[in-house]
């Protein structure tokens, strides 16, 4: 009998408890049994891992975004608090900051970071203060207690303390290593992102008025270049990022395809009129609907002969009317080319740091709508911005925006 109360399995046949090999009251070893026979199973299915993986994907984008808020504020609360209290307490201003409203958090961060002296977990010097070992709860509680102190810097009280109520659910789930939903995950970008912009870190990309730069982009954009977005399709790329975001504001307007539908067919001739007339310039490139690579594109998708050339002398015929109504014709040119296209690109702003494009590969037997789509943001280096005269020139978007103005030389004007 085991220690347990149950019969311990008998050996091999020829060590059994009776046999001369074996001393007199030794007990023999079990055999190993098969896995599937004792307990539970212990191996994940694939539906299984999808979801772990989902669920630490989900994690790791809101811990990064609340590891930037809370180095910003705790930046934020040094840079106004230990002015004033420094001078008088020395290193215990932390302390003296918090005072007897918050006695209990504040000496629990010291005796935190006591042990974490003793136990060598300050890998850093710069951490060796009481700062850096209060939580985000603890951090808004010295804005709130000294909200006079911040009130020149920062606008509205009421916007930082919002942001930071919807911020504690994601805390706390991600703290505990919980499950976070895509929404709650995306309530805390949001708010991340708007907490940033009021305590004056927002992104400083120029083209964040059209798409908001995300915080694993900023960390890890250098890793895939100046690519910023992958959609599988264009409705899932309109669904995240409309016409209106891409197009609207632009200085700039360079495009080059087969019938540019993205443009024409979404984004209004109102709107195009008040771009070019507000000092903007569009540049639009239409494969020739006379041509025969337009004839082979018909026989690729598998559609009616005429069909597609028909719709892009729709799409011509429409900016035509367009630019027939601007005072400065010059300032909307339309031109078509005869070459096999190889892809769909949309250049907003790309002659400087402000760029933005929107590229689709031609695939033989999918239409434009359901191609990949890639987005990518200009002047990125080493994932940081850098200036239109030191534009980095290993990205993509170089390379289409140079592949767009061949095109265009080789190209002949609609009148």
């Amino acid at each position: 009998m085991g220690s347990g109360g149950l019969e311990l399995p008998p050996g091999d046949d020829g060590h059994q408890g009776n046999s001369a090999d074996v001393p007199p009251g030794a007990v023999s070893l079990a055999r190993p049994m098969s896995a599937g026979a004792i307990g539970p199973e212990l191996d994940w299915d694939t539906d299984a891992w999808h979801e772990v993986r989902t669920r630490a994907q989900r994690a790791g984008r809101a811990y990064i975004w609340l590891n930037l808020v809370e180095q910003r504020l705790r930046a934020v609360v040094a840079a106004v608090l230990r002015p004033v209290y420094e001078p008088v307490h020395g290193d215990e201003w932390v302390v003296a900051a918090a005072g007897p409203a918050g006695q209990e958090w504040v000496q629990r961060a010291v005796a935190v970071r006591e042990v974490s002296r003793r136990k060598g977990y300050l890998l850093d010097p710069a951490d060796d203060n009481v700062l850096s070992f209060l939580t985000l709860p603890q951090l808004r509680e010295l804005m709130v207690q000294h909200w006079p102190c911040f009130e020149p810097y920062v606008d509205e009280r009421r916007d930082v303390e919002l942001a930071l109520d919807e911020l504690e659910v994601t805390r706390n789930v991600v703290s505990r290593n919980r499950a976070l939903s895509e929404a709650v995950l995306n309530q805390a970008e949001r708010a991340s992102a708007r907490l940033l912009e009021v305590l004056g870190a927002g992104g400083d990309v120029p083209s964040t008025r059209r798409l908001p730069v995300d915080a694993v982009e900023d960390l890890v954009g250098d890793r895939y270049a100046d690519v910023v977005a992958v959609h599988s399709d264009r409705v899932r790329l309109l669904r995240q990022f409309p016409v209106e975001d891409l197009f609207g504001g632009a200085r700039r307007v360079d495009a080059l395809g087969i019938g540019l539908n993205l443009l024409v067919q979404n984004f209004s001739g109102r709107r195009l009129l008040r771009l070019a007339e507000s000092g903007g310039r569009v540049r639009l490139l239409f494969l020739n609907p006379a041509s025969s690579a337009i004839k082979r594109r018909e026989r690729e998708l598998g559609i009616k002969r005429g069909e597609l050339s028909r719709a892009v002398e729709m799409n011509i015929l429409h900016m035509r009317r367009v630019r027939s109504r601007l005072r400065d014709p010059g300032a909307f040119e339309i031109q078509v080319f005869d070459e096999t296209p190889r892809f769909t690109a949309y250049l907003v702003d790309g002659d400087g740091a402000d760029g933005i494009a929107v590229v689709q590969s031609y695939l033989r037997r999918t239409r434009g709508m359901e191609a990949p789509v890639l987005v990518l943001r200009n002047g990125r280096n080493g994932g940081k911005v850098v200036k239109s005269d030191q534009l980095d020139e290993s990205g993509l978007f170089p390379t289409y925006r140079e592949e767009f103005e061949l095109m265009w030389a080789d190209s002949r004007p609609v009148s």
